[in-house]
């Protein structure tokens, strides 16, 4: 208990905060949203409030790990998770076009958000212990592969947008190696080539749809344009100071789908405005800096790699949420970090960011 206390104290506390926030402004919209719904129970409201409660457990409770026993177990977590997604995909329950959820009474998990933290670990071990090395092909091919097993088994399910945050996740550390010029342009067009291929084999049609409407959306604007085209609208009606909290018309007459997760950003946009964009965007920009500060502090490559990863995922996930928001990258269900409604993609981002401070602990 006494060095839970001492490690409780030495927190990065400027990190903590504005975590905080954003959690405060999640809660605010997913509250609002119910304010104009006749008989509403605010049951989204209810399990968001659990599910923070929860997160800001499992938060404390990683940050007061040692980050190195996760170096330790990397390879059994790592091959543990690939387990469970092969489990998922066996057995998992369809929602939203995926079969990658486990339903358990009246909540669902999505456990392929945990293994987005499997994954970052292992690759944080591989880069550490890499480090010096990674100027040779071999260690850029060993751990694309490592990514490519998990990316394979998410696209069973099919989830396009969790496969492209781990592929973000793994060109972000890459490039922060120093990685030569003539393996990128070999990337590059690996790149074409994997796109060309997961055209014809194996994107599901809904899939494709989602991609010829991100580049026109006027293609079905009663289909499969039909969220972008709402999202877009809520964006710009929102202006400098929005329109308000639980007035936004696109959002509270249910015009914008799935305006509680995949939207949520087109729903601050518009009750909010610009001022409620700058605020958010603010917060996500002053979390990475302190992330990056950070990784200034670690004084070990595989503390450094670990937290370079959250800031991986934090930046993956925002750019392609706050995109598809607002029509400049395609719908494929990214949440944005720790304001989108739900607990799966909440615990792995508050599990992510207590390892953060666990190296921020024991690195001062």
């Amino acid at each position: 208990m006494r060095d839970f206390l001492i490690s409780l104290r030495r927190l990065d506390w400027l990190l903590f905060f504005a975590m905080i926030f954003l959690l405060f402004l999640s809660a605010s919209i997913l509250y609002s949203l119910n304010l104009n719904i006749e008989s509403s129970d605010f049951l989204i409201f209810k399990k968001q409030l659990v599910f923070i409660l929860l997160g800001l457990i499992l938060f404390f409770v990683v940050a007061n790990i040692n980050y190195r026993v996760w170096s330790t177990f990397s390879k059994l977590i790592y091959i543990l998770f690939a387990l469970v997604l092969i489990a998922v995909v066996v057995f998992g329950r369809e929602l939203q076009g995926t079969t990658g959820w486990i339903i358990i009474g009246p909540f669902s998990l999505q456990p392929v958000e945990f293994a987005k933290i499997a994954c970052l670990v292992l690759l944080a071990r591989y880069f550490s212990d890499n480090s010096r090395e990674f100027y040779m092909l071999k260690h850029i091919v060993i751990s694309g592969l490592i990514v490519l097993l998990y990316v394979g088994l998410v696209m069973l399910q099919p989830d396009l947008g969790s496969s492209l945050v781990m592929v973000g996740v793994w060109l972000v550390m890459i490039l922060f190696t120093g990685l030569r010029k003539k393996y990128l342009i070999w990337l590059a067009t690996l790149f074409l080539v994997v796109v060309t291929t997961a055209w014809f084999f194996v994107l599901a049609p809904y899939q494709k749809d989602r991609l010829l409407v991100f580049i026109n959306p006027g293609l079905d604007p009663q289909g499969s344009g039909y969220n972008v085209l709402q999202s877009i609208t809520a964006v710009g009606s929102g202006q400098l100071f929005g329109r308000g909290l639980s007035l936004g018309s696109q959002s509270n007459l249910r015009f914008l789908p799935e305006p509680e997760t995949d939207f949520i950003f087109a729903v601050i946009a518009e009750d909010l405005g610009f001022l409620g964009v700058i605020l958010t965007l603010g917060l996500l920009a002053f979390i990475i800096y302190r992330l990056f500060a950070i990784m200034g502090l670690s004084q070990d490559d595989h503390g450094s790699y670990l937290v370079l990863g959250v800031v991986a995922m934090i930046l993956v996930q925002s750019f392609i949420n706050i995109g598809m928001n607002m029509g400049i990258s395609p719908v494929t269900g990214i949440p944005l970090p720790l304001v989108s409604g739900g607990g799966s993609s909440l615990w792995s981002m508050m599990i992510a960011l207590g390892m953060a401070q666990s190296v921020y602990v024991r690195n001062r």
